[in-house]
């Protein structure tokens, strides 16, 4: 997939990593009974069988909550363990002044005077701490957290509950894209969770978290599934969350989050908190994806995941006028990558995906999920929709490659009632494609200015997008826009544009 990225609105709240940064100066909170089960086996890229213990039972769901969780949690808690990643950092201060200049009572008094410090004083090395948790999944000692943790960590050490020895720790491979990490440790006979499949868990079912907030040591909460299925939260790219009001804290990154029968259903990832701490908004990976994330890792080294070649959006209310599709189906495609499994197969710009591998797509999310998951060079059922006719495709996937792209001044207007008044259109020279790091091949008309107080701006163009489409009609300079806006009125466009990497449509303007 070459799939588009939008920025949460920013309401006050903020999407915060949950671990913890420790400094040699100081502390800094980072942006921070079994029913039955049987083992998976992966061979891993050196022949080495790991086993996971996977219970596929549901869950036992009775009225009533349990006087206690002890029992559960006696159970599991020797399976959580502590993650410290050590780096060294760069401090433009000197030594020590940081944490004096950040201190709220010497800013009352001196305010921030940053500039008149740091020219006076060398940079110097620091080191500093990141402090996490992490979930034993298997006997010989492989370990699921979150990448953020040892994400450029010099070293990675764990620790036991219970026990005052450090392991260090091998990192096996990491997943930005799902902020996942697998490491080892040799450390003897230890202690896996089990994992629970975690796409029978359900809303309102009670779950336990377990990891080490703000460093104190390992601690339990608990709290229910507030939602399945969460994404859009431009976390990460691939989002499948499980929502939680457990309390979940800085230290709490790559914990546990178990059901009342002690099973693993997901790897505390992220919380929504205006105050950088638990204010009931917490984030887990699904243990279903983590753990075709590590089955990935472990046979291949790295993660391979299908690749589609379209920029996709769901189609918004806006959009369904133009793009007739039953509300809650289909993914809008923006772009086709020349050269992509889906150019060859000979989709569209403008083509609703309804379908793949013969099951409803809902959104985008869903249909990137599903592209992600299925390996290269499977070929795949897709149907869409085209001009209102249903058309089918067979499509052979490719491999996602590292860095996907979609290759496909004049005033926009004088009209203050165009939906573009206020949008100043150029042509796309060389020094502009180095500025917003255009592709070679890409075709529009750039925006070079407009005005925040336009109604372009509130639709959501931006400097530095390229509108290749005004209504369905093709722009590749802008003497084309302006034509395409007199044949239209003005007044209500369907813009195709490029933006962050991949095409979308955007609605301006209203009938």
């Amino acid at each position: 997939m070459n799939p588009t990225h939008n920025s949460p609105r920013d309401n006050g709240n903020s999407i915060i990593p949950i671990l913890m940064v420790v400094s040699t100066m100081g502390l800094v909170l980072g942006v921070t009974s079994w029913r039955w089960s049987w083992p998976i086996v992966f061979p891993s890229s050196e022949r080495e069988v790991v086993t996971l213990r996977l219970s596929e039972s549901p869950l036992t769901r009775q009225v009533g909550l349990s006087v206690s969780f002890a029992p559960v949690v006696s159970r599991v808690a020797s399976s959580v363990v502590y993650v410290y990643s050590t780096r060294m950092v760069k401090s433009p201060y000197g030594a020590g002044l940081r944490p004096l200049l950040d201190d709220p009572w010497f800013k009352r008094f001196f305010g921030d005077r940053p500039d008149e410090v740091s020219p006076h004083h060398e940079p110097r090395m620091q080191k500093q701490q990141s402090l996490g948790s992490g979930v034993i999944v298997s006997q010989d000692g492989h370990i699921l957290t979150n990448n953020h943790i040892i994400d450029g960590a010099d070293e990675v050490k764990i620790g036991l509950l219970g026990d005052q020895r450090e392991f260090v720790a091998k990192v096996v491979g990491r997943d930005a894209k799902t902020d996942l990490a697998v490491l080892k440790i040799d450390a003897g006979d230890l202690p896996p969770v089990t994992l629970a499949e975690s796409s029978k868990v359900a809303v309102g079912d009670v779950v336990l978290a377990i990891g080490n907030p703000f460093g104190i040591g390992q601690t339990v909460t608990m709290g229910i599934v507030s939602a399945t299925q969460r994404g859009g939260m431009g976390i990460e790219e691939y989002e499948d969350f499980i929502q939680t009001d457990a309390a979940i804290n800085p230290g709490n990154s790559g914990g546990a989050l178990v059901d009342t029968e002690g099973r693993l259903v997901g790897i505390c990832t992220a919380i929504l908190s205006r105050s950088g701490a638990n204010q009931g908004v917490g984030f887990a990976v699904p243990a279903d994806l983590a753990r075709g994330v590590m089955k990935q890792i472990l046979t291949k080294g790295h993660v391979v995941r299908g690749y589609l070649g379209v920029s996709i959006q769901d189609v918004t209310p806006e959009l369904r006028k133009d793009f007739p599709v039953p509300q809650g189906h289909g993914a809008l495609v923006g772009g086709v990558a020349d050269g992509s499994a889906a150019d060859l197969a000979g989709l569209k710009n403008g083509d609703v995906i309804v379908t793949f591998k013969g099951d409803p797509v809902v959104d985008s999310r869903t249909l990137k999920l599903r592209v992600g998951e299925t390996s290269p060079g499977e070929k795949v059922e897709l149907k869409v929709l085209r001009d209102g006719q249903e058309k089918s495709f067979t499509i052979t996937l490719q491999e996602m490659p590292d860095h996907p792209d979609n290759d496909d001044s004049n005033r926009a207007d004088h009209d203050a009632n165009n939906s573009l008044h206020g949008v100043t259109l150029s042509e796309i020279d060389e020094v502009a494609r180095r500025e917003h790091g255009l592709p070679a091949a890409l075709k529009g008309a750039l925006v070079a200015e407009m005005d925040e107080d336009s109604v372009a701006f509130e639709a959501g163009l931006r400097v530095g997008n390229v509108i290749q489409e005004i209504n369905h009609q093709a722009v590749t300079r802008p003497e084309d826009a302006a034509v395409a806006m007199q044949k239209t009125g003005g007044k209500r466009l369907v813009l195709r544009i490029w933006s962050q990497g991949g095409s979308r449509y955007l609605v301006v303007g209203k009938d």
